[in-house]
Formats: structure tokens, C-alpha cells, sequence
């Protein structure tokens, strides 16, 4: 059976249209970007404010939720914004009005919640259902003059209803509360500001339209944010951000303790608990960061010992924000503590600035300071002018109402005889009196009671006013100076109700640069402990506490033994050379204890299969090595270039045609000299100065062999002469002063060592 709403002439197919389908996806792509940036996502610079938080404030307004008027429920508001101006999701409209309720998230909340609108530990409102709302004062002044023909009202997406275009209220809501959004190829982040800080510069700038940026910035201070926390970049920075409108500012929380008992303390936010202990009081956290996160964010630097000089931290919080963080120690530096959460926590964030706003044409626009401030005093000096129009029309409506009264007053005998007597009295009057059809109207609506010589005095009265009102809005429309003074008389009345004295005006966000950073390592964070590092002959490494005698006995495993043995402080950092040439870095505080045989030290780096361990040493700032390969060739090494962060370490020694690394040995201060043994048994001794100091490479030819290799190289001081160890038990050193007859020019062969030298070729 055929479908009876389709003809046999019609085909489906005729409506298709055959077009490119890049053509197609652009143009819809398009339409779709157009709506996303001008209806959704950025900001009018007019009134700072989105569609949907437009239409928010309307509709509660259409609702009468004033600040004087009890509270409804937040269903009753979101049910009337989707179903009459905005047709999208119920959940992003009531998320939309929550934040304009939340004191955490704008800095001057256009909407008083009565329930729960979320916390700044990051809990979400609860449901709509739940919650009830009303404008604020702030979202009376950011609509007043909605009935005063100061803006336009379009259709609804249905048509059957009327919004207003932009709202039209002084209050200076783009900078005071900011904006954030993210269009398609856009975005704008906007930070609060506070508002008797826009005013000033705005004042300023209505007196001097060629002020500079510079000025601007001594009145405009930066970011205020709801939180509070503390703006740390230099005015410089800052200034050229808001020259640009693109920038970005450092935020950090801030440290107070007000129970201290010295004014110190309490900016620093110590509180002292007795015996030396203490604590430190975070009181405000940067904003959009959740309370809740933030600790966690700390608990967890403690549990992964990225934070070793914190114990513990606790959420002492009420109203006011109270994070208390307790130190592992009474002597942790609280500098360095606070800077070691500054850098692995949200306690220091960055805010970007982007500038990006819909103009009075509705065209996005990067703008700075001075150019924003330059169209919302354009705008704010338009919608002015609205009303002042607005206001003309309603007088002169009102004056002619008023003229027509006073003839009634002057002719009353006559227009009550022509009421009594005539089947039509309006024409009539009309007539007689050349009155206009409005003004015959009113007077026949007029009452009885109103037939008085007061009710006379009282016209005249009214319209004198409304003449000298007439005559003062018309010099106000022709003169842009007056119009200008206006507006100043404006701003400086709602200045007041934002004034730096005032709970709601006072600044929040403190402005002031930051200390050059403390840079800091992990090695500051460790506690500091003496040990003694013991690395076997098989590879095995720990760490006993103390500093054990270095003679002392360590069990081993089978067929192992002692091959290094060190002294060390937790906070040392040990340097392993290999016979590759590669050096590797390991913190002291990370090996294991001694209790078993430690750990194979090949887990901890990445050491070649067939190469092994040369030499351990601890680091010393400022050291130096002289570092040597069995082919005799070497260099001097600073110790601070043999540092390497990672598992594979550093590659020092180029060794080529199977060389291995033989000398790895400290160089003392005051060592001037270089003393080398060949296996050969040949003795040269050079000035230090003649190896040069590298980072990396073969070196040079320390001494010149034909056959054989360097056994062994040592450095000393040539004025105490040349000293060995002897063999026996006793461990006896013996020193050669004459030892000026092997010095020669660095790359010698040498001659046969002094009387008594070992025969094992090395000094030690």
C-alpha cells in the first residue's frame, strides 16, 4: 500500500542537492563556528556577559527574585530560561547560575544562593530541586535601566518572546568579574578585577582620552581575584600584558597566622607551639584551585618523599581556609619549605590573560586595557544618550497629557456642559479646544475628585518641571562634554558602593613581586646523617649508618669482598666511575641499608655488561679529578662536570682501541705537579698545569711508552717531594724529595723510578 502523504509525481530523490563536500562542510562549519564565538562562548565587552548568564539574570528578573523579595527555587529559574530563552541542556544552565552564586568563583556574585552551591573544596552544588536563588544588588546595578529604552529587545529563538540585547547597568562587569571560554580557533580568559580600580582608570581616561598605558597601570593595579592569593610577577610584566591583552600572571597562595604572637610570624604564617616547634598556616590558595586537590596534591609530595622535610598536613578549615602544614623537624627552613610547595603543588599557578571580547558590532576582538576601557566608555556614553531619548519622549508624552488638563482646568464649565450635552463629546472638544485625540481621551477618563484648584497648581507645577527636565536632557544630548560629566557623576556614585573600605570593594589579591626564586634540590629536603657507603667486589652497594671504622669487618656474600668503602653524609651525592669512561651519580640517602648485603648497584644504573666499577668517591663542590686511560693519555676533570641525573649517567673518557680508564684520583689543593708510571716501570714527572681541564674527550699524552702502558699517575706538591706506599703490615709511606732529576716536558718517556719504589708500579 502506498503512502498516502506522499503523490506517485513526487520523488524523495529530487531533493537532494548535489554539491562538493568540502564546499558543504566549510559552510556549515562555519555557521557553526559563528554561533559557537558570538552566541556561546566569548564575552560582550558591553555588559561582560555570555548569552546564557544573560538570560539567567532576565529571567530572574522577569520573575521579580529582586534582593528585597523572598528566594524561589532554582528549578523554578532554570525550567523558565530553557523553556522560554535558552533551548539547550538543564544542567548547564543551573551549572551556569551556580557559579554566578558562588563567592569563590566571581569576585562580585550576581546571584544569592539559599542551600548548597558547592564549596571551594570542589564539591558541586547540590541539585536544582534543592537550592533556591535571587539577584544580588550587583545584578540590579549591572540591569538598571532595562525600562528605560537604553538597549534593544530581540525575539526569542521561538518568537514568542522578547530579551533584552546586552544589559545596560554602569556596573563595569567584564573586568570586575572576567570571563573565560574556548570558541572555535578562540578562546578569552579574563581575570576579576577590582571594580573601584576600573573606575579610577576609567575616570582617568574620560579626562585624558590620550593618557598613557603607563598611567593607567598606577590606578589599574592587575587581577583581584575571589580567592585572594597574591599576584607575583613585576609591575613591568604585568603592565605589558595589559598593553598587549595577552599575557599571564603567577598566583600563589598566601601564609597567615593572625593567633602568632609576633608580627613576623604572623605574615609569614608561623605559629610557634613551644620547644622550638612550629607550624606553618596556608589562609588563601590561587584561584579555580580546588581546597581538597590541593591537599591531596600535598599528601601525596609526602608519600612519595618528594617533600621529606614535611610530616604531615591537616584541613583545619571552616568559613576561613586553614591548611596547616606541620615540618618533619623544628629545624626545617620555612622558606624552603614554602618554596618546595610553591614548586611541586598548586599552591602557585599560572592565570592566563587573553583579552578576546565581542565588540559593540559583535566582533571578536583582542583589545588591551585602554582600548577595552576606550569602547565601554563609548558604550556606557551610548546607552546614555539611549536613555536620555527614552526619557525626552516620555516627558513630551507627559507635557502633552499635562497641557490638555490645564485647558480642561481653564474651560472646566464649558468641557462638563459639552460632556453633559453632546452624543460625542471627544470631536467636540477636539474642536473647540484644538486639543489632540490623546488629550480629549484623558480628559474625558479624568476623575471627578481631580476637579480641584490644588489639582490646577499642581499641573502648572509638573509642567515647569518637566519643561526645565526637557530643556536639561536636550542640552545634555547636544554637548559630549556634559555627557562625559555625567557619566563621571555616574561612576563616582557606584564607586562608593565599591570603595576600598567597604567588605565587597576591599582588594583581595595582594600585588607585589616575589623574591628571586630559592633554588632548591631535593638534596636541601634530606635530613642530614652521616653513613658509610660499602660497594663489594662483585657490585653489591649499601649504606651503614654512622661513620663505622673503615677497617671494620662486613659480612659479604660467597667468593665476594670489600672493593670501595667511604664515608658519607646522607646529603652527598656518591660518583661512581666506570672502566668505559662513563660516570654515573647516586644519592646517598637512596641506597640501602647495610642490614643484608645490599643491592646490586647495576640496578640503579645502567653500567656496560663488561665494564665495571673503577672508583667511588663522594662529591665535592669544586673538586677535581685527574682522570687517565691505560694508553696514557688524560686530563684534568671538574667534579661538578661529572654529575649526571639520569641512569645512564655521563660519558667522560673517550677510550678507543679497547683502552680502559686506569686513573681516577683526587686532586688536593695546593698539588702542582703530576707524577706517572709506566708499566714499563719508567717515572715522569710534569708541571699540572701542562693537562688541560675538559668536560669530555681522550685527553693528551701524559707520558710516551714503547711498549706497555700508564700503571699508575698521582699528583703532589714538588717542594715536599714524592711520596709511596711500602709494603709490609706496617703500612709505611716513604718520600723521595730529590725527585727533580725525573722532571721533564709532559709526553716523556721517563726514566727508572727512585731506589725502593713498589714493584707493583702504583704510589699506593
Amino acid at each position: 500500500m502506498s503512502d498516502p502523504f506522499i503523490t506517485p509525481t513526487e520523488d524523495p530523490f529530487d531533493a537532494i542537492v548535489d554539491a562538493p563536500f568540502d564546499a558543504a562542510l566549510s559552510e556549515r562549519y562555519l555557521v557553526y563556528a559563528l554561533s559557537t564565538i558570538t552566541a556561546r562562548s566569548l564575552p560582550d565587552l558591553r555588559d561582560g556577559l555570555k548569552p546564557v548568564h544573560r538570560r539567567l539574570l532576565w529571567t530572574m528578573r522577569q520573575l521579580k527574585l529582586d534582593p528585597g523579595n523572598s528566594f524561589k527555587k532554582s528549578a523554578r529559574v532554570v525550567g523558565e530560561v530553557i523553556g522560554k530563552y535558552h533551548p539547550h541542556g538543564d544542567t548547564a544552565a543551573y551549572d551556569a547560575m551556580v557559579r554566578l552564586a558562588q563567592d569563590f568563583s566571581l569576585r562580585y556574585p550576581l546571584v544569592e544562593g539559599q542551600g548548597n552551591f558547592g564549596n571551594v573544596d570542589g564539591d558541586n552544588a547540590a541539585a536544582y530541586r534543592y537550592t533556591e536563588a535571587r539577584l544580588t544588588r550587583t545584578a540590579m546595578q549591572l540591569m538598571e535601566g532595562l525600562d528605560a529604552g537604553t538597549v534593544d529587545f530581540i525575539p526569542t529563538y521561538n518568537g514568542e518572546e522578547e530579551e533584552p540585547e546586552l544589559m545596560p547597568g554602569l556596573f563595569p562587569n567584564l573586568l570586575a568579574n572576567g570571563s573565560s571560554g574556548i570558541a572555535v580557533g578562540m578562546a578569552t580568559s579574563i581575570p576579576s578585577h577590582n571594580v573601584a580600580e576600573i573606575i579610577d582608570a576609567t575616570l582617568e581616561l574620560i579626562d585624558n582620552p590620550h593618557v598613557t598605558h603607563e598611567r593607567l597601570m598606577e590606578l589599574f593595579h592587575g587581577p583581584d581575584f575571589a580567592t585572594g592569593g597574591q599576584v607575583i610577577d613585576s609591575a613591568a610584566s604585568i603592565a605589558e600584558a595589559y598593553r598587549t591583552g595577552r599575557g599571564a600572571f603567577r598566583v600563589r597562595g598566601m601564609f597567615h597566622a593572625p593567633e602568632a604572637k609576633e608580627p613576623d610570624d604572623v605574615a609569614a604564617g608561623i605559629e610557634r607551639l613551644g620547644g622550638g616547634q612550629w607550624q606553618l598556616v596556608i589562609s588563601e590558595i590561587p584561584y579555580q584551585v580546588a581546597k581538597g586537590k590541593l591537599i591531596e596534591q600535598i599528601a601525596q609530595a609526602i608519600a612519595d618523599r618528594k617533600l621529606p622535610i614535611l610530616e604531615d598536613v591537616r584541613d583545619e578549615s571552616d568559613e576561613a581556609i586553614r591548611i596547616v602544614l606541620v615540618p618533619k623537624s623544628r629545624n626545617v627552613d620555612p622558606d624552603l619549605l614554602k618554596e618546595s610547595l610553591f614548586k611541586l603543588t598548586d599552591l602557585e599557578t599560572r592565570f592566563s590573560l587573553n583579552l578576546n571580547v565581542l565588540d559593540a558590532t559583535r566582533t571578536p576582538m583582542v583589545m588591551g586595557l585602554k582600548e577595552l576601557l576606550d569602547h565601554w566608555t563609548a558604550a556606557q556614553i551610548d546607552i546614555l544618550q539611549r536613555r536620555t531619548r527614552h526619557r525626552l519622549d516620555q516627558i513630551e508624552k507627559r507635557l502633552e497629557l499635562v497641557r490638555g488638563y490645564i485647558i480642561a482646568f481653564l474651560n472646566l464649565d464649558r468641557v462638563i456642559e459639552i460632556i453633559r450635552t453632546e452624543d460625542e463629546p471627544k470631536p467636540v472638544m477636539m474642536a473647540e479646544f484644538e486639543l489632540t485625540d490623546r488629550q480629549a481621551e484623558a480628559i474625558l477618563n479624568m476623575r471627578l475628585r481631580s476637579l480641584r484648584k490644588l489639582e490646577e497648581m499642581q499641573l502648572r507645577k509638573e509642567q515647569d518641571e518637566l519643561l526645565a527636565e526637557e530643556a536639561e536632557l536636550n542640552a545634555l544630548l547636544e554637548s559630549p562634554a556634559r555627557q562625559r560629566t555625567r557619566l563621571k557623576r555616574d561612576l563616582k556614585a557606584l564607586r562608593k558602593d565599591y570603595a576600598e573600605d567597604t567588605p565587597l570593594g576591599r582588594r583581595r589579591t595582594l600585588i607585589a613581586e616575589a623574591a628571586p626564586t630559592v633554588e632548591f634540590s631535593m638534596d636541601a629536603m634530606i635530613e642530614k646523617a652521616p653513613v658509610t657507603v660499602i660497594l663489594s667486589q662483585k657490585g653489591w652497594i649499601r649504606a651503614a649508618s654512622g661513620h663505622v671504622p673503615l677497617d671494620q669487618e662486613f659480612k659479604y656474600k660467597e667468593g665476594d669482598g670489600l672493593a670501595f668503602i667511604a664515608h658519607a653524609q646522607t646529603t652527598d651525592k656518591l660518583l661512581l666511575a666506570a672502566s668505559d669512561g662513563r660516570f654515573f651519580t647516586l644519592g646517598c640517602d637512596k641506597l640501602p641499608g647495610a642490614r643484608g648485603f645490599g643491592e646490586p648497584v647495576r640496578t640503579m644504573i645502567d653500567l656496560e655488561s663488561e665494564a665495571n666499577v673503577a672508583a667511588m668517591m663522594v662529591h665535592r663542590p669544586g673538586g677535581r679529578l685527574l682522570l687517565a686511560s691505560n694508553h696514557g693519555k688524560g686530563f684534568v676533570a671538574q667534579t661538578e662536570e661529572l654529575l649526571a641525573e639520569t641512569r645512564k649517567g655521563r660519558q667522560v673518557v673517550n677510550l678507543k682501541d679497547g683502552a680502559v680508564l686506569r686513573v681516577i684520583r683526587e686532586i688536593p689543593e695546593g698539588h702542582d705537579h703530576v707524577a706517572c708510571v709506566g708499566d714499563n716501570r719508567k717515572l715522569v714527572v710534569f708541571n699540572l698545569e701542562e693537562l688541560p681541564v675538559m668536560t669530555r674527550g681522550q685527553g693528551v699524552q701524559l707520558q710516551r711508552f714503547r711498549d706497555g702502558g700508564l700503571s699508575d699517575a698521582i699528583t703532589f706538591v714538588l717542594g715536599d717531594g714524592l711520596s709511596w706506599q711500602m709494603g709490609g703490615s706496617g703500612e709505611r709511606t716513604r718520600t723521595e724529595t730529590e725527585i727533580r732529576m725525573w722532571k721533564v716536558a709532559r709526553g716523556a718517556a721517563g726514566r727508572m723510578p727512585p731506589q725502593g719504589f713498589p714493584k707493583s708500579n702504583r704510589f699506593d
